[in-house]
Protein backbone atom coordinates (compact mmCIF):
# COMPACT_ATOMS: atom_id res chain seq x y z
CA UNK A 1 0.00 0.00 0.00
CA UNK A 2 1.55 3.60 -1.35
CA UNK A 3 0.66 6.17 1.34
CA UNK A 4 2.30 9.80 1.10
CA UNK A 5 3.86 12.19 3.48
CA UNK A 6 2.89 15.90 2.81
CA UNK A 7 5.55 16.73 5.93
CA UNK A 8 8.04 19.30 4.17
CA UNK A 9 11.87 18.16 3.86
CA UNK A 10 13.06 20.21 6.94
CA UNK A 11 10.21 19.13 9.18
CA UNK A 12 6.91 20.13 10.70
CA UNK A 13 6.84 24.23 10.43
CA UNK A 14 6.07 26.16 13.80
CA UNK A 15 5.63 29.87 13.42
CA UNK A 16 5.47 32.21 16.12
CA UNK A 17 4.94 36.01 16.52
CA UNK A 18 5.36 39.18 18.97
CA UNK A 19 5.07 42.63 17.54
CA UNK A 20 7.51 43.57 14.52
CA UNK A 21 8.91 40.19 15.06
CA UNK A 22 8.03 36.55 13.80
CA UNK A 23 10.08 33.32 13.60
CA UNK A 24 9.50 30.07 11.82
CA UNK A 25 11.39 26.84 13.75
CA UNK A 26 11.52 23.51 11.23
CA UNK A 27 11.47 20.34 13.70
CA UNK A 28 14.64 18.33 11.79
CA UNK A 29 17.27 19.64 14.13
CA UNK A 30 14.60 22.66 15.95
CA UNK A 31 16.23 24.71 13.44
CA UNK A 32 15.40 27.99 13.02
CA UNK A 33 14.65 28.59 9.71
CA UNK A 34 13.79 32.42 9.45
CA UNK A 35 14.01 35.44 11.69
CA UNK A 36 12.81 38.23 10.41
CA UNK A 37 11.82 42.13 11.64
CA UNK A 38 9.30 44.18 10.12
CA UNK A 39 9.68 41.38 7.01
CA UNK A 40 13.48 42.17 7.23
CA UNK A 41 15.67 38.69 7.48
CA UNK A 42 17.84 38.87 10.66
CA UNK A 43 19.15 35.54 9.66
CA UNK A 44 19.75 33.49 6.26
CA UNK A 45 16.73 31.77 5.61
CA UNK A 46 15.99 28.35 3.34
CA UNK A 47 12.62 26.95 1.68
CA UNK A 48 10.44 24.82 4.23
CA UNK A 49 10.77 22.17 1.86
CA UNK A 50 14.00 22.47 1.89
CA UNK A 51 16.97 19.99 3.27
CA UNK A 52 18.57 22.37 5.70
CA UNK A 53 21.69 23.67 4.34
CA UNK A 54 24.06 22.52 6.53
CA UNK A 55 23.72 23.28 10.15
CA UNK A 56 21.86 26.28 9.26
CA UNK A 57 20.09 27.47 12.75
CA UNK A 58 20.06 24.17 14.03
CA UNK A 59 20.63 23.14 17.87
CA UNK A 60 24.14 21.63 18.63
CA UNK A 61 24.11 19.10 21.43
CA UNK A 62 25.46 17.25 23.14
CA UNK A 63 28.92 19.33 21.73
CA UNK A 64 29.30 22.24 18.95
CA UNK A 65 31.82 22.59 16.62
CA UNK A 66 33.99 20.03 16.00
CA UNK A 67 35.82 16.67 17.89
CA UNK A 68 38.83 16.32 16.04
CA UNK A 69 39.11 12.87 14.07
CA UNK A 70 35.95 11.93 16.25
CA UNK A 71 37.89 10.87 18.98
CA UNK A 72 38.49 11.29 22.35
CA UNK A 73 38.48 10.09 25.83
CA UNK A 74 36.31 10.21 28.95
CA UNK A 75 36.60 8.71 32.29
CA UNK A 76 39.19 6.33 31.01
CA UNK A 77 37.51 5.07 28.60
CA UNK A 78 38.43 5.86 24.68
CA UNK A 79 35.94 6.49 22.12
CA UNK A 80 34.91 6.84 18.71
CA UNK A 81 32.50 8.99 17.54
CA UNK A 82 30.82 8.31 13.71
CA UNK A 83 33.09 10.86 11.68
CA UNK A 84 30.58 13.48 10.18
CA UNK A 85 32.56 16.26 8.76
CA UNK A 86 34.18 13.42 5.78
CA UNK A 87 36.41 15.91 4.51
CA UNK A 88 37.93 17.02 7.81
CA UNK A 89 37.71 13.59 9.22
CA UNK A 90 35.75 15.10 12.26
CA UNK A 91 33.14 14.34 14.35
CA UNK A 92 30.98 17.93 13.81
CA UNK A 93 27.98 19.99 15.72
CA UNK A 94 26.77 16.94 18.55
CA UNK A 95 23.89 14.24 17.29
CA UNK A 96 20.44 16.13 17.29
CA UNK A 97 21.11 18.02 14.30
CA UNK A 98 19.46 15.37 11.77
CA UNK A 99 16.59 14.48 14.42
CA UNK A 100 13.01 15.50 14.38
CA UNK A 101 12.48 16.79 17.50
CA UNK A 102 8.63 16.35 19.39
CA UNK A 103 6.54 19.45 20.22
CA UNK A 104 5.74 19.84 23.86
CA UNK A 105 3.98 22.90 23.92
CA UNK A 106 2.97 26.10 21.46
CA UNK A 107 1.93 29.85 22.23
CA UNK A 108 1.36 32.40 19.64
CA UNK A 109 4.68 33.93 20.77
CA UNK A 110 6.84 30.60 21.72
CA UNK A 111 7.59 26.98 20.88
CA UNK A 112 9.16 24.19 23.26
CA UNK A 113 10.69 21.68 21.25
CA UNK A 114 12.56 18.03 23.09
CA UNK A 115 14.43 15.17 21.62
CA UNK A 116 16.27 12.87 23.56
CA UNK A 117 20.28 11.82 22.84
CA UNK A 118 20.58 7.91 23.10
CA UNK A 119 23.14 5.94 24.41
CA UNK A 120 25.26 5.10 21.19
CA UNK A 121 28.57 4.30 19.81
CA UNK A 122 31.08 6.85 20.41
CA UNK A 123 28.62 8.32 23.11
CA UNK A 124 27.09 5.83 25.48
CA UNK A 125 25.33 8.67 27.80
CA UNK A 126 21.64 9.72 27.57
CA UNK A 127 20.31 13.16 27.51
CA UNK A 128 16.62 14.54 27.92
CA UNK A 129 17.26 17.85 25.87
CA UNK A 130 14.62 20.84 25.27
CA UNK A 131 14.95 24.09 23.45
CA UNK A 132 12.58 27.27 24.24
CA UNK A 133 12.22 29.83 21.50
CA UNK A 134 10.34 32.95 22.57
CA UNK A 135 9.73 36.03 21.01
CA UNK A 136 9.09 39.63 22.83
CA UNK A 137 9.74 43.20 22.49
CA UNK A 138 13.37 42.65 22.64
CA UNK A 139 13.84 40.22 20.19
CA UNK A 140 14.33 36.10 20.02
CA UNK A 141 15.27 34.45 22.63
CA UNK A 142 16.79 30.47 22.31
CA UNK A 143 16.91 28.22 25.42
CA UNK A 144 18.72 25.28 25.57
CA UNK A 145 17.94 22.38 28.83
CA UNK A 146 19.63 19.41 28.92
CA UNK A 147 19.01 16.79 31.86
CA UNK A 148 21.19 13.74 32.31
CA UNK A 149 18.77 10.81 33.84
CA UNK A 150 21.83 8.65 34.64
CA UNK A 151 23.24 6.60 35.16
CA UNK A 152 26.59 7.62 34.77
CA UNK A 153 28.21 11.18 34.05
CA UNK A 154 27.71 12.66 30.46
CA UNK A 155 30.62 14.93 28.79
CA UNK A 156 28.66 18.11 27.36
CA UNK A 157 28.48 21.23 25.50
CA UNK A 158 25.58 23.21 23.71
CA UNK A 159 25.37 26.39 21.05
CA UNK A 160 23.18 26.84 17.65
CA UNK A 161 24.13 27.97 14.46
CA UNK A 162 21.96 31.21 13.35
CA UNK A 163 23.95 33.09 10.67
CA UNK A 164 22.83 36.39 11.09
CA UNK A 165 22.17 39.05 7.69
CA UNK A 166 22.58 42.38 8.10
CA UNK A 167 21.05 43.86 4.93
CA UNK A 168 21.86 43.45 1.52
CA UNK A 169 24.42 42.24 0.18
CA UNK A 170 27.10 40.23 1.63
CA UNK A 171 29.39 39.87 5.12
CA UNK A 172 32.03 41.62 2.83
CA UNK A 173 29.71 44.74 2.95
CA UNK A 174 28.94 44.77 6.26
CA UNK A 175 30.35 45.65 9.51
CA UNK A 176 31.18 43.75 12.77
CA UNK A 177 31.84 43.96 16.25
CA UNK A 178 32.91 41.01 18.53
CA UNK A 179 33.75 42.42 21.84
CA UNK A 180 36.22 39.79 22.49
CA UNK A 181 40.35 39.85 23.02
CA UNK A 182 41.57 36.52 22.53
CA UNK A 183 41.06 34.39 19.31
CA UNK A 184 41.46 30.31 18.94
CA UNK A 185 44.25 29.47 15.94
CA UNK A 186 43.61 26.82 13.64
CA UNK A 187 45.26 24.91 11.24
CA UNK A 188 44.41 26.14 7.68
CA UNK A 189 43.82 22.57 6.58
CA UNK A 190 41.23 20.78 8.88
CA UNK A 191 40.81 23.75 11.15
CA UNK A 192 41.96 21.85 14.12
CA UNK A 193 42.64 24.24 17.52
CA UNK A 194 46.36 25.34 18.51
CA UNK A 195 47.00 28.00 19.91
CA UNK A 196 44.92 31.04 21.57
CA UNK A 197 46.26 34.54 20.92
CA UNK A 198 45.58 37.77 21.63
CA UNK A 199 43.40 39.53 18.53
CA UNK A 200 45.35 42.76 18.56
CA UNK A 201 47.09 44.34 15.30
CA UNK A 202 45.60 41.19 13.87
CA UNK A 203 42.81 40.66 11.31
CA UNK A 204 40.66 38.76 14.26
CA UNK A 205 40.28 42.34 15.89
CA UNK A 206 36.80 43.20 15.69
CA UNK A 207 36.79 45.23 19.08
CA UNK A 208 35.49 48.03 17.39
CA UNK A 209 33.55 47.55 15.04
CA UNK A 210 34.89 47.73 11.40
CA UNK A 211 34.36 46.54 7.66
CA UNK A 212 34.74 42.95 7.15
CA UNK A 213 35.52 43.17 3.73
CA UNK A 214 37.43 40.41 2.10
CA UNK A 215 38.09 38.92 5.61
CA UNK A 216 38.22 35.18 6.30
CA UNK A 217 36.85 34.21 10.34
CA UNK A 218 36.29 30.81 10.77
CA UNK A 219 37.07 30.98 14.40
CA UNK A 220 36.65 30.92 18.05
CA UNK A 221 36.90 33.87 20.43
CA UNK A 222 37.15 34.01 24.21
CA UNK A 223 37.72 36.70 26.74
CA UNK A 224 34.89 38.46 26.41
CA UNK A 225 33.49 41.93 27.39
CA UNK A 226 30.62 41.04 29.06
CA UNK A 227 29.53 44.82 29.70
CA UNK A 228 26.68 44.80 32.40
CA UNK A 229 26.62 41.28 32.15
CA UNK A 230 25.91 40.54 28.59
CA UNK A 231 27.93 40.63 25.57
CA UNK A 232 26.84 41.49 21.64
CA UNK A 233 28.02 40.64 18.37
CA UNK A 234 26.90 42.67 16.09
CA UNK A 235 26.66 42.88 11.63
CA UNK A 236 25.43 46.31 10.31
CA UNK A 237 24.57 47.41 6.78
CA UNK A 238 25.92 50.40 5.11
CA UNK A 239 22.43 52.27 6.36
CA UNK A 240 23.00 51.13 9.80
CA UNK A 241 20.22 48.87 10.60
CA UNK A 242 21.59 44.93 11.12
CA UNK A 243 21.01 42.12 13.48
CA UNK A 244 22.81 41.03 16.23
CA UNK A 245 23.79 38.14 19.54
CA UNK A 246 23.34 38.86 22.96
CA UNK A 247 24.54 36.33 25.27
CA UNK A 248 26.05 36.11 28.98
CA UNK A 249 28.72 34.75 30.56
CA UNK A 250 26.94 30.90 30.29
CA UNK A 251 28.74 30.83 26.84
CA UNK A 252 32.18 32.03 27.34
CA UNK A 253 33.20 31.65 23.61
CA UNK A 254 31.57 32.32 20.52
CA UNK A 255 32.76 31.00 17.00
CA UNK A 256 32.30 33.50 13.71
CA UNK A 257 32.06 32.21 10.41
CA UNK A 258 32.23 34.38 7.48
CA UNK A 259 30.12 31.65 5.61
CA UNK A 260 32.91 30.92 2.71
CA UNK A 261 31.66 28.17 0.29
CA UNK A 262 33.18 26.91 -2.58
CA UNK A 263 29.94 27.74 -4.91
CA UNK A 264 29.67 31.80 -5.26
CA UNK A 265 26.04 31.81 -5.28
CA UNK A 266 25.86 30.20 -1.81
CA UNK A 267 29.40 31.83 -0.21
CA UNK A 268 29.38 34.81 2.24
CA UNK A 269 25.56 35.27 2.60
CA UNK A 270 25.41 35.61 6.74
CA UNK A 271 27.70 35.45 9.31
CA UNK A 272 27.36 32.58 11.47
CA UNK A 273 27.43 34.14 15.30
CA UNK A 274 27.06 31.17 17.77
CA UNK A 275 27.44 31.98 21.19
CA UNK A 276 28.99 28.06 22.52
CA UNK A 277 29.57 26.45 26.62
CA UNK A 278 32.75 25.57 25.26
CA UNK A 279 35.22 25.75 22.56
CA UNK A 280 36.30 23.28 19.37
CA UNK A 281 37.58 19.80 20.51
CA UNK A 282 36.46 20.44 24.03
CA UNK A 283 36.14 16.77 24.37
CA UNK A 284 39.84 16.40 24.07
CA UNK A 285 41.35 19.34 25.18
CA UNK A 286 38.43 19.69 28.68
CA UNK A 287 38.51 23.41 28.18
CA UNK A 288 35.49 24.50 29.54
CA UNK A 289 33.67 21.07 29.23
CA UNK A 290 30.90 20.27 31.11
CA UNK A 291 30.32 17.39 32.87
CA UNK A 292 26.83 16.45 33.81
CA UNK A 293 26.44 14.01 36.62
CA UNK A 294 23.17 11.76 36.72
CA UNK A 295 20.65 14.09 37.96
CA UNK A 296 22.13 17.06 36.28
CA UNK A 297 20.47 19.85 34.48
CA UNK A 298 22.09 22.79 32.82
CA UNK A 299 20.61 25.35 30.56
CA UNK A 300 21.69 28.67 28.46
CA UNK A 301 20.57 31.20 25.95
CA UNK A 302 20.74 34.06 23.76
CA UNK A 303 19.15 36.37 22.13
CA UNK A 304 18.56 37.76 18.47
CA UNK A 305 17.54 41.02 17.64
CA UNK A 306 17.13 43.75 15.04
CA UNK A 307 19.19 46.71 15.24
Amino acid sequence: MKTTDSTPLSGTQYTIEHGPYTASIASVGASLRYLRHDNRDLVVPYDADEIRPSFRGAVLVPWPNRVVDGKYSFNGVTEQLAITEPQRNHAIHGLLGWVDWTLEGQTASALRLSASVVPQKGYPFRLEVEVLYSLDDDGLTTTITAVNPGPSAAPYGSSAHPYLVAGEGLVDDWTLEVPASSVLQVTEDRLIPTDLTDVSSSHFDFREPRLIGSTFVDHAYTNINYDGGAATVAVRAADGRGAAITFDEGCPWVQIHTADKPDPAVSRLGLAAEPMTCPPDAFNSGTDLLVLEPGDTHAVGWRIHAL
